[in-house]
């Protein structure tokens, strides 16, 4: 067993608060990375030092695995937390910093490898008797074979990338007249997107509902889950809604899915947190989609409803210790819904916006929790992904978490950009979805720009951004004279070195 005693954490915004925040409470010391576009974020700002990895390019900084060595050996860290995304869910990465003697904060490099693959993913899984779609068992290239293939398991069918994930390499093929245009487009995008073509073909479950399990394994082989998240919200095949529990699970599917998802994990020796992915059709039959080898953005809605701090499992697992908890131990209770509020326009087929957060003002009260890492006058930089928040609310039951999520958006101010809180309050009051009689396709049947509320600024509002801009480029001013008048820097400049 290993004392885990610093940590870096390879990632930036709202996750690497997030990380730094639980270190802190376990006495871990941190270590912030950055890019120049995020030198005055708020992970360098709130970790004990942080150093500067290259410009604002991801692939010449947060995805540079050889500076991220080099700084854990030069600042004496002795674990890496990679978050969520860039170096997340590499294998490779997660090998070298092993063979540094550094300690991963997730799991082998061997699960990582063979999870990522859906298709040795499924091969794995399949002696642990776990639901698979109808669908190929190997990659394959021949569009001829492909759809023959295609006509046997029946339309309509989804041509999905082996690699990666996020909705990229993936179409729905309606009939077959579709079929070989859209296997070139699966093909070409899954090259440009994971550096690999491979694609397959699986049946597409109508009517389906993404639900996925959070389970936490350590390196003593006990595997336990802690219940389920529904996802079915989304756009572009990304989340946007998320919630726990599910509102159309039965205890008996939520039994028989957590046993399923446990066996996913032992399939490959799994340990650290990970999610079982599932798509769930109108009767409630499942099937594994994919197992994710890492934290997920939507882990606050599962922490708020088992009372579990994931991160700190995260960490105490990669120390080697044992879980302090069995399945039987293990319940939850309330109803906790999150929202990702992203600089993205709905009205404009979600597309990311970029500018500077004029006003900035989370919401507060009971059961509300803002996961963020941003601040009044901060720039949404272009170079990342568009999320600014994540909005998590708890309360007794579904319903009152509702109309929590509804008062914290109303209380959510943030002007300069547009943002996705309009379009979660659109969600929130629709029939579907206060019935919970909903699923993936919730954007494409009832959601379209009109439906949004068009709210002019008021002259309040119009004066008030005006002198918050004011006030930004005379800081800015008085900060750069400062700069030059002084020799000394100031305190978190010390920490973050170049």
């Amino acid at each position: 067993m290993k004392k885990i005693q610093k940590i870096l954490i390879a990632n930036r915004g709202e996750i690497a608060l997030r990380i730094i925040r639980s270190a802190r409470e376990m006495g871990i010391k941190t270590v912030a990375v950055f890019s120049e576009a995020d030198r005055n974020a708020l992970h360098v700002r709130h970790a004990d030092e942080a150093i500067c990895l290259g410009p604002a390019a991801s692939a010449e900084s947060y995805l540079r695995s050889d500076k991220i060595i080099k700084a854990c050996k030069d600042l004496g860290v002795n674990a890496i937390h990679p978050g969520y995304g860039f170096l997340s869910e590499n294998a490779e990465f997660a090998q070298l910093v092993t063979e540094n003697d550094i300690i991963f904060i997730g799991p082998s490099p061997e699960a990582i490898e063979t999870m990522g693959s859906k298709l040795a993913a499924k091969a794995a899984v399949a002696k642990y008797d776990v639901p698979l779609v109808p669908g190929t068992e190997k990659a394959i290239d021949d569009i001829s074979e492909a759809k023959s293939i295609a006509a046997d398991i029946g339309y309509p069918i989804l041509i999905k990338a082996s690699a990666g994930g996020g909705g990229k390499g993936m179409r729905i093929v309606t009939k077959e007249a579709e079929f070989e245009e859209q296997m070139k487009r699966a093909i070409s995008e899954a090259k440009s997107a994971f550096g690999d073509g491979s694609v397959f073909i699986e049946k597409f479950v109508t009517s389906p509902r993404h639900i996925e399990f959070q389970i936490l394994g350590d390196q003593h082989g006990n595997i336990v889950h802690l219940f389920e998240r529904e996802c079915s919200i989304q756009r572009r095949h990304q989340k946007v809604i998320e919630e726990a529990p599910s509102s159309v699970l039965t205890p008996e599917v939520r039994e028989a899915m957590g046993k399923a998802a446990v066996g996913v994990a032992k399939a490959c020796n799994y340990y650290g947190a990970g999610t079982v992915e599932f798509i769930v059709d109108d009767k409630l039959n499942f099937y594994f989609l994919e197992m994710n080898t890492r934290l997920q953005v939507e882990h606050p809605v599962t922490e708020e409803i088992t009372g579990i701090d994931l991160v700190k499992e995260q960490i105490r697992i990669a120390e080697g210790q044992e879980l302090k908890f069995k399945q039987d131990d293990l319940t939850f209770s309330g109803h906790a819904l999150e929202l990702r509020v992203y600089a993205e326009d709905p009205k404009n087929n979600f597309l990311p916006d970029i500018g500077r957060l004029n006003i900035y003002k989370r919401p507060e009260g009971p059961g509300v929790r803002v996961d963020d890492g941003f601040e009044q006058g901060m720039d949404i930089p272009i170079y990342y992904d568009p999320m600014i928040a994540k909005l998590t609310v708890y309360a007794e039951d579904r319903p009152a978490a509702i109309q929590r999520m509804l008062r914290a958006i109303e209380e959510y101010e943030i002007s300069g950009i547009e943002t996705t809180l309009e379009f979660g309050k659109f969600v929130l009051n629709h029939e579907a979805f206060t019935s919970g009689n909903f699923d993936t396709t919730f954007v494409e049947r009832h959601f379209s720009p009109d439906k949004l509320e068009t709210t002019e600024q008021t002259e309040e509002q119009k004066i008030a951004v005006a002198l918050a801009a004011m006030l930004l480029n005379n800081t800015k001013q008085d900060k750069t004279q400062n700069t030059s008048n002084s020799n000394s820097k100031s305190k978190w400049k010390q920490r973050a070195r170049n």
